[in-house]
């Protein structure tokens, strides 16, 4: 019964879905470029065995560059493919891989369409990140013998109330899964209560990030034209709603006047929204893309750019957590806080609960309730602070690393015994 109403929903929702591709297209072209992927009709694959990794967006594809190295490595005869769901996470794999992998639309929940994929690619095993769940695709994949694994998974207490109100569908789509490797206990713990059986843990692949060296020396160039005397603090990642009240607590604030808030919105539909929120407060504006010099009486400098978060953290005293501030989970510290840059996080943070958690304790971080005190706590940091946090972070991030390896060691006895 929870297979046919399944299929009847995709059924009804597919226009509605297509539609919404073709609304949001008109800021993100990319939503409706190979839309025969969306459907299962692939270009032409290439000869040889194929590892799948499916990273949705642009957290989970870098989330996936050590592990593509480290499956590289021990496959070099097999091909990478990489499927996405948004142009974000497209644009990102691009820039990081090149063509050293295949990427494409991962198919929506349709039989046929999941069929199809898993016909044409005929992948040895598939490796879906963090906390995608396709029942559909994980039935057609366990039928046609392709074991299918949830890795780096995290599971938020929020999402496992959620999944726990469809009992029937979360145990449907998990118990076709080849088995579930988790970041932490807590989320091993949620993913056994949806239905999950014997959830690995492994550890937060996200600790293993290699820092390139284009980012460094770009970030280098970013502090140059920032100032080298001024005081930086980059909001990375905000999300709707967060850039408005840290605008109006940057008005408000008494701070000195070398103080240059950097604002990165994690979607870059918003970036000329974000610049009207800037410009109708009166605050003197700079874009990332303009390249010119920075005048010494710039309030905000608009990171209207992608694929550059690590450079804009390189230039940065201070580092703001975007999508913590209001009721998103929060995005991604661990990057900061590898580069040896103090990090502030606002009261949501349960998408990276144990990071920013372990980050606080290890004294790397600091919570605050709100953007008001999100730049005070940066306005109280002084060298010394800052110095003596980044240490921290640093340190807290070199004793988390190693969860590649286990992840991969993991990911091949699974998908062997599967076979088996």
């Amino acid at each position: 019964m929870i297979r046919a109403l399944y299929a009847v929903v995709w059924i009804l929702v597919v226009p509605f879905v297509v539609a919404r591709l073709a609304w949001r297209s008109r800021k993100q072209p990319g939503y409706l470029e190979n839309l025969g992927e969306r459907f299962g009709s692939y270009p032409a694959a290439k000869p040889g065995p194929y590892i799948w990794i499916h990273a949705v967006s642009v957290g989970e594809t870098r989330a996936a560059a050590p592990l593509v190295e480290a499956l590289k490595q021990r496959h070099p005869s097999h091909n990478i493919l990489i499927t996405h769901m948004t142009p974000t996470g497209r644009a990102t794999s691009r820039e990081l891989f090149a063509d050293r992998v295949e990427r494409v639309w991962l198919p929506y929940d349709l039989g046929f369409a999941v069929r199809r994929f898993l016909a044409h690619y005929r992948p040895e095993m598939g490796i879906v990140l963090e906390t995608e769940i396709w029942p559909r695709l994980f039935e057609e994949a366990a039928r046609a013998g392709i074991p299918v694994m949830l890795a780096n998974a995290r599971l938020s207490q929020r999402s496992a109330d959620r999944y726990a109100r469809a009992p029937a569908l979360s145990r449907w789509a998990l118990s076709n899964l080849a088995g579930v490797a988790a970041q932490g206990e807590d989320d091993a713990r949620r993913f056994a209560g949806i239905g999950a059986v014997a959830p690995a843990v492994t550890g937060n692949v996200k600790f293993d990030l290699a820092i390139p060296d284009a980012m460094t020396e770009r970030g280098e160039k970013f502090r140059a034209r920032f100032g080298a005397g001024r005081t930086v603090w980059v909001a990375g990642s905000t999300r709707d709603g967060e850039e408005a009240l840290l605008l109006d607590a940057f008005q408000k604030a008494e701070l000195p006047p070398d103080v240059l808030l950097v604002i990165v919105p994690r979607h870059p539909q918003r970036f000329d929204e974000v610049a009207r929120l800037v410009e109708s407060r009166g605050l003197s504006l700079a874009r990332r893309s303009d390249e010119a010099a920075l005048p010494a009486v710039t309030h905000v400098l608009l990171g209207d750019s992608m694929g550059e978060m690590l450079a804009y953290y390189f230039a940065a005293d201070v580092v703001i957590v975007g999508g913590s501030l209001l009721a998103f989970g929060g995005q991604n510290l661990i990057e900061a806080c590898a580069l040896g840059r103090p990090v502030i996080v606002g009261p949501h943070t349960y998408n990276f609960s144990e990071a920013a958690d372990g980050a606080i304790a290890a004294g790397a971080a600091l919570r605050v309730h709100d953007a008001q005190g999100a730049l005070a706590a940066a306005a109280s940091l002084d060298e010394a602070s800052r110095r003596e946090m980044g240490q921290r972070g640093a340190a807290f991030v070199e004793a988390h690393r190693g969860a590649v390896s286990r992840l991969v060691d993991w990911i091949e006895a699974t998908a062997a015994a599967k076979r088996r």
